[in-house]
């Protein structure tokens, strides 16, 4: 297993629940991280106080993840800072619960600009250089609802459905360079913004949602597997076996 030290990770999305989660496993691996927000910089910055603290190279970036300008400014501000980015955590969503009668153009267009051109503009700009490097981990969080259809909405599955095919586009073009590209699809995780109001403990096969904190250790172990790479693994109770 690659040992992550001293690896600049970009992670988006580091105010929500996952988000911080994945963000306490970096510093404690040793990984020099910038972590971005939408609007709770709070988080981000209690991240950066936690890496500091522990002697890890952490700074918060805002960006607005609808802006296609935004991902590679993120970039290379986290280049400026840190260094050239080595883990690509592409966590951030965007997710409003509706009726797929109700779903309207603007609404389509924001989910797909945030949960899948931002990941695939950022992805486009940081696996040049980490194949040139000869290194490099691409994360992508997708969801069961991209192999179920959910119950978000149809803009919310066929978003985390696309990021699929970009996965497997990406990851056989930077094999052989000693770059993966994979994704996590959670699924009833507590202490997130995408768990439904009407959601209930019962579906699940182990008998309770899952945490944050278990999404965030499989997120390491695949940052730290350098032959696992093209796959979405599912975090989700058992809900869908597959």
């Amino acid at each position: 297993m690659t040992q992550l030290t001293g690896r600049v990770a970009l992670l988006t999305g580091a105010s929500g629940g996952i988000g911080q989660a994945i963000g306490r496993r970096l510093i404690a691996a040793g990984v020099r991280t910038a972590f971005t927000y939408g609007s709770r910089s709070e988080h981000a910055d209690d991240l950066v106080a936690r890496g500091r603290a522990a002697g890890v190279d952490a700074i918060a970036l805002p960006g607005d993840l609808a802006d296609p300008q935004v991902p590679v400014a993120l970039l290379r501000a986290t280049a400026d800072a840190l260094g050239p980015v080595d883990l690509l955590i592409s966590n951030a969503g965007y997710a409003i619960q509706q009726e797929y009668t109700a779903v309207d153009a603007v609404t389509w267009e924001h989910t797909m600009a945030v949960n899948l051109r931002a990941p695939f503009l950022l992805a486009q700009h940081a696996l040049p250089g980490m194949a040139e490097r000869g290194f490099g981990r691409v994360l992508f969080m997708s969801s069961i609802a991209a192999f179920t259809g959910g119950s978000v909405g149809p803009h919310y599955a066929a978003s985390k459905a696309g990021l699929h095919g970009l996965i497997h586009f990406l990851a056989a073009r930077v094999a052989a360079q000693g770059v993966t590209v994979n994704a996590l699809a959670p699924a009833l995780i507590e202490e997130t913004a995408m768990l439904p109001a009407t959601a209930s403990p019962g579906r699940v096969p182990v008998g309770r949602f899952g945490r944050p904190e278990e999404v965030a250790d499989l997120a390491l172990a695949v940052l730290r597997n350098g032959y696992l790479t093209s796959q979405v693994l599912s975090l989700d109770g058992g809900v869908y076996p597959r």
